[in-house]
């Protein structure tokens, strides 16, 4: 199992900063049909019922959007990734099918508001520590090429940075082949709504990519 701890310098910003995480055995596959399904359903739900300029103010997104802003990172340019998921929707952008799990990851911050890394557990190196980005810090974006994360929260293994709640890493990207999950969901306004989003991934989990 990979440990997580947590540096002082993010509990400076978020006194009350949690995190949840899940470990687990998976079977991926490149697509699922009924969790498409689900996904279009939610999609065209959160699409009718939200405008443009209400999700930076929604839970969970504004509290991560404040810490953003406290480490001296802007937002607006170097968005949280459930805001650009839920921004994409409501623009009636479609969201990219990946893989199941990244699917998945993807409709539970939909749901839920949080930023969710979501990694390849065996291509994790040692022990996991979230902290803030450095200048000149290493960090190709999936889908994104190099990103600067200096001002940015971002996970750490024994080799570099692995995730940002912006973006995650390339090198320990989730594929089809990916059988070993870790997936951290980042609580910026505290507990409260970590543990009912950790059962709905469970939830997802089970259903979709029980071994």
């Amino acid at each position: 199992m990979v440990n997580i701890s947590v540096s002082p310098l993010i509990f400076n910003v978020c006194p009350h900063f949690a995190f949840s995480a899940i470990q687990c055995k998976v079977r991926n596959s490149p697509y699922n049909e009924e969790l498409w399904q689900q996904i279009t359903e939610f999609s065209e739900i959160f699409a009718s019922e939200t405008t443009l300029n209400a999700i930076n103010k929604l839970p969970n997104i504004f509290e991560t959007r404040e810490v953003y802003k406290k480490l001296g990172k802007d937002p607006n340019r170097y968005r949280p990734s459930a805001e650009a998921l839920c921004r994409r929707i409501v623009k009636g952008i479609p969201l990219y099918q990946i893989n199941t799990l990244v699917d998945l990851i993807n409709l539970v911050s939909l749901k839920t508001r949080y930023s969710i890394g979501g990694f390849d557990a065996d291509k994790v190196e040692g022990d996991v520590m979230l902290g803030v980005g450095k200048a000149d810090e290493k960090f190709e974006a999936i889908g994104r090429g190099m990103l600067n994360i200096e001002g940015l929260p971002v996970y750490r293994d024994d080799i570099g940075a692995i995730g940002t709640p912006t973006s995650d890493e390339e090198r320990t990207k989730i594929t089809p082949e990916t059988t070993n999950l870790l997936m951290i969901i980042n609580g910026n306004s505290g507990k409260n709504g970590l543990e009912e989003a950790t059962e709905y991934a469970k939830g997802l989990l089970n259903k979709y990519t029980a071994p």
